[in-house]
């Protein structure tokens, strides 16, 4: 049975976080949700029928890797997101996680996701959402800049993140604050992107049968 989309999901926990988290505090969120949807997508963002470069990785566990090691030959669906800090990555990691996993090993596809974050970030991702997929720390967000992803939290969004116990830069790899737009990639068995769905909005997100119905139409 399918679960609630992630576009449900995310309102219901918006909601929820109306409840708990003050106005003053909430403020800059959204104010820098209205900035983010109104720059759009990135200019100059990797397209279909370019290669996806490789890129040294972290696994969860801190050892070394790259994406085509991890991958395989495989064509995969690659997912981008901000850290295991944020909810909806959270949320939209464990619908990935109940929709995609099977459908994607039907189809002999590697499922990925990647963050800048530490790689024990990495592994608190997983281990407490249950993910049977590879997780990986893009540290220094290689591979997200080479994609044109990249976006920073505004000095307003920081200062209410750190009153609510959060520092993003401290849970990256590199120690900045950059993060990548929360993105979605599938690439064919010769690393090549046959689809990218970015989303600047970082509460929006790729919905499974979106990724499922693209991966059948490209590949």
């Amino acid at each position: 049975m399918a679960t609630t989309p992630i576009a449900d999901q995310a309102a219901a926990l918006q909601a929820g976080m109306a409840q708990q988290v003050s106005a003053e505090l909430r403020a800059p969120f959204a104010e820098e949700l209205k900035q983010l949807a109104a720059a759009g997508v990135p200019a100059g963002i990797a397209r279909p029928g370019e290669e996806l470069p490789d890129a040294g990785l972290l696994d969860a566990h801190g050892q070394p890797t790259t994406l085509r090691g991890t991958l395989a030959g495989r064509p995969a669906v690659i997912v981008f997101y901000r850290g295991a800090w944020c909810p909806y990555c959270n949320l939209a990691l464990r619908t990935y996680q109940s929709e995609l996993v099977g459908p994607l090993a039907q189809r002999g596809a590697a499922l990925v996701a990647i963050s800048p974050q530490k790689p024990d970030g990495s592994l608190t991702m997983q281990q407490s959402n249950e993910l049977t997929f590879t997780v990986l720390s893009d540290a220094g967000n290689t591979l997200a800049g080479r994609l044109g992803i990249l976006t920073e939290p505004t000095e307003a969004a920081k200062a209410s993140q750190a009153a609510l116990g959060l520092d993003v830069a401290a849970l990256n790899a590199d120690g900045a604050a950059v993060i990548p737009m929360p993105t979605t990639v599938i690439v064919d068995t010769s690393g090549t992107i046959r689809w990218i769905d970015v989303h600047p909005n970082y509460v929006s997100r790729s919905e499974p049968a979106e990724i499922l119905a693209a991966y059948d139409a490209v590949l």
